[in-house]
C-alpha cells in the first residue's frame, strides 16, 4: 500500500509518501533517520510524551552512527518506555520530502511485542517525560497522522498476531 499526503512539520511544508514493507534492507541507510515502533504490551500500545514540544507519539527515535535499524528500535523503546522488545517486524517506511529545499529523509515503522523491565521513570536523554499504555483504537486522542497514521495502526493491529 502506498499513501501520499501533504503535511506541515514544524513550519516546513512537505510531501509524505508511506509504503508498506516486510524488509528494510533495500532502503538507503544514509537517508534513513529514524525508527518508530507500534509496541504492543498485551492488547495495549505504548505512546510517549515529549515534554519540550508537548506532543504524544510512538516510541522510537534517531538512528545513531553504526547502529542497525533493530538496534535503534530496541534502544529507543527501552529508553522511552523501560520496555524490552520480545519480537518485532518491519511494518513500513515513509519518505518525507521538504518543499523548501527538496531534502528527503526516510523514517521506518515497525510493529513489536514488548514486556516491561520495570516502572518507567524517565528517558535518559530527558526528551520523553511520560509513557502510557493505551487501547490502539484510541491513538487519535494522542496524535493524528491522518490516513497514514490510520493505516500504520490498523496494519500493526493485524500484524501483531503474526509475531
Amino acid at each position: 500500500m502506498q499513501i501520499i499526503n501533504k503535511a506541515v512539520i514544524g513550519s516546513r511544508s512537505c510531501i509524505i509518501e508511506y509504503n508498506d514493507t516486510d524488509d528494510f534492507s533495500s532502503l538507503p541507510y544514509d537517508l534513513c533517520t529514524q525508527v518508530y515502533g507500534v509496541c504492543f504490551y498485551e492488547d495495549k500500545i505504548i505512546v510517549v510524551h515529549e515534554g519540550k514540544r508537548d506532543i504524544w507519539m510512538l516510541a522510537g527515535g534517531s538512528i545513531e552512527s553504526g547502529e542497525t535499524y533493530e538496534q535503534t528500535l530496541r534502544r529507543e523503546v527501552q529508553e522511552e518506555s523501560n520496555m524490552e522488545i520480545i519480537t518485532w517486524t518491519p511494518l513500513g517506511w515513509q519518505k518525507i520530502v521538504y518543499n523548501d529545499n527538496g531534502e528527503a529523509v526516510i523514517q521506518l515503522r515497525a510493529v513489536c511485542r514488548v514486556k516491561p523491565l520495570g516502572e518507567f521513570i524517565k528517558d535518559p536523554a530527558g526528551t520523553v517525560d511520560k509513557m502510557e499504555l493505551i487501547n490502539p483504537d484510541d491513538y487519535r486522542k494522542y496524535f493524528d497522522w491522518g490516513d497514514i497514521g490510520e493505516w500504520i495502526i490498523n496494519s500493526a493491529k493485524q500484524k501483531v498476531n503474526l509475531i
